[in-house]
């Protein structure tokens, strides 16, 4: 892989069942195809590999310059206002040349409450 001075670091929770991982690696997948000059990588809170440090540390060490951290969480609940900042002043301290920016919980982005709006009511049978 060419290091690159951009890297995305997509934050998830994890969970103890591997299928659970599964819509978070498809979403890393569409993110890789579409921005193939991106270093990416998938991270986890907790359960699952890499954690959230394994992998902002592969990214300073690929070249990144600039990262950003984009929680794929619903809402912003304890683990993204309080863990997530915790761990991403660890990554700042460990990495002093790299700029972590921290984007708000993906499921409060407008698209993404659009997108949910329109599976809900895909979901319901057709009104008469």
């Amino acid at each position: 892989m060419t290091p690159t001075p951009q890297g995305l670091l997509l934050f998830a929770h994890g969970a103890r069942d591997p299928a659970w991982a599964l819509p978070f690696q498809a979403v890393a997948a569409q993110v890789a195809t579409r921005r193939p000059d991106l270093s990416l990588r998938l991270a986890f809170l907790e359960f699952m590999a890499p954690d959230l440090l394994a992998a902002g540390d592969e990214l300073a060490a690929e070249g990144c310059a600039e990262v950003t951290v984009l929680p794929l969480f619903l809402g912003a609940g304890g683990h993204v206002r309080k863990d997530l900042p915790r761990l991403l002043d660890t990554l700042r301290q460990r990495h002093p040349g790299v700029r972590f920016s921290l984007q708000p919980a993906v499921g409060e982005m407008p698209a993404v409450i659009d997108a949910m709006a329109a599976a809900a009511v895909t979901a319901l049978p057709p009104s008469p």
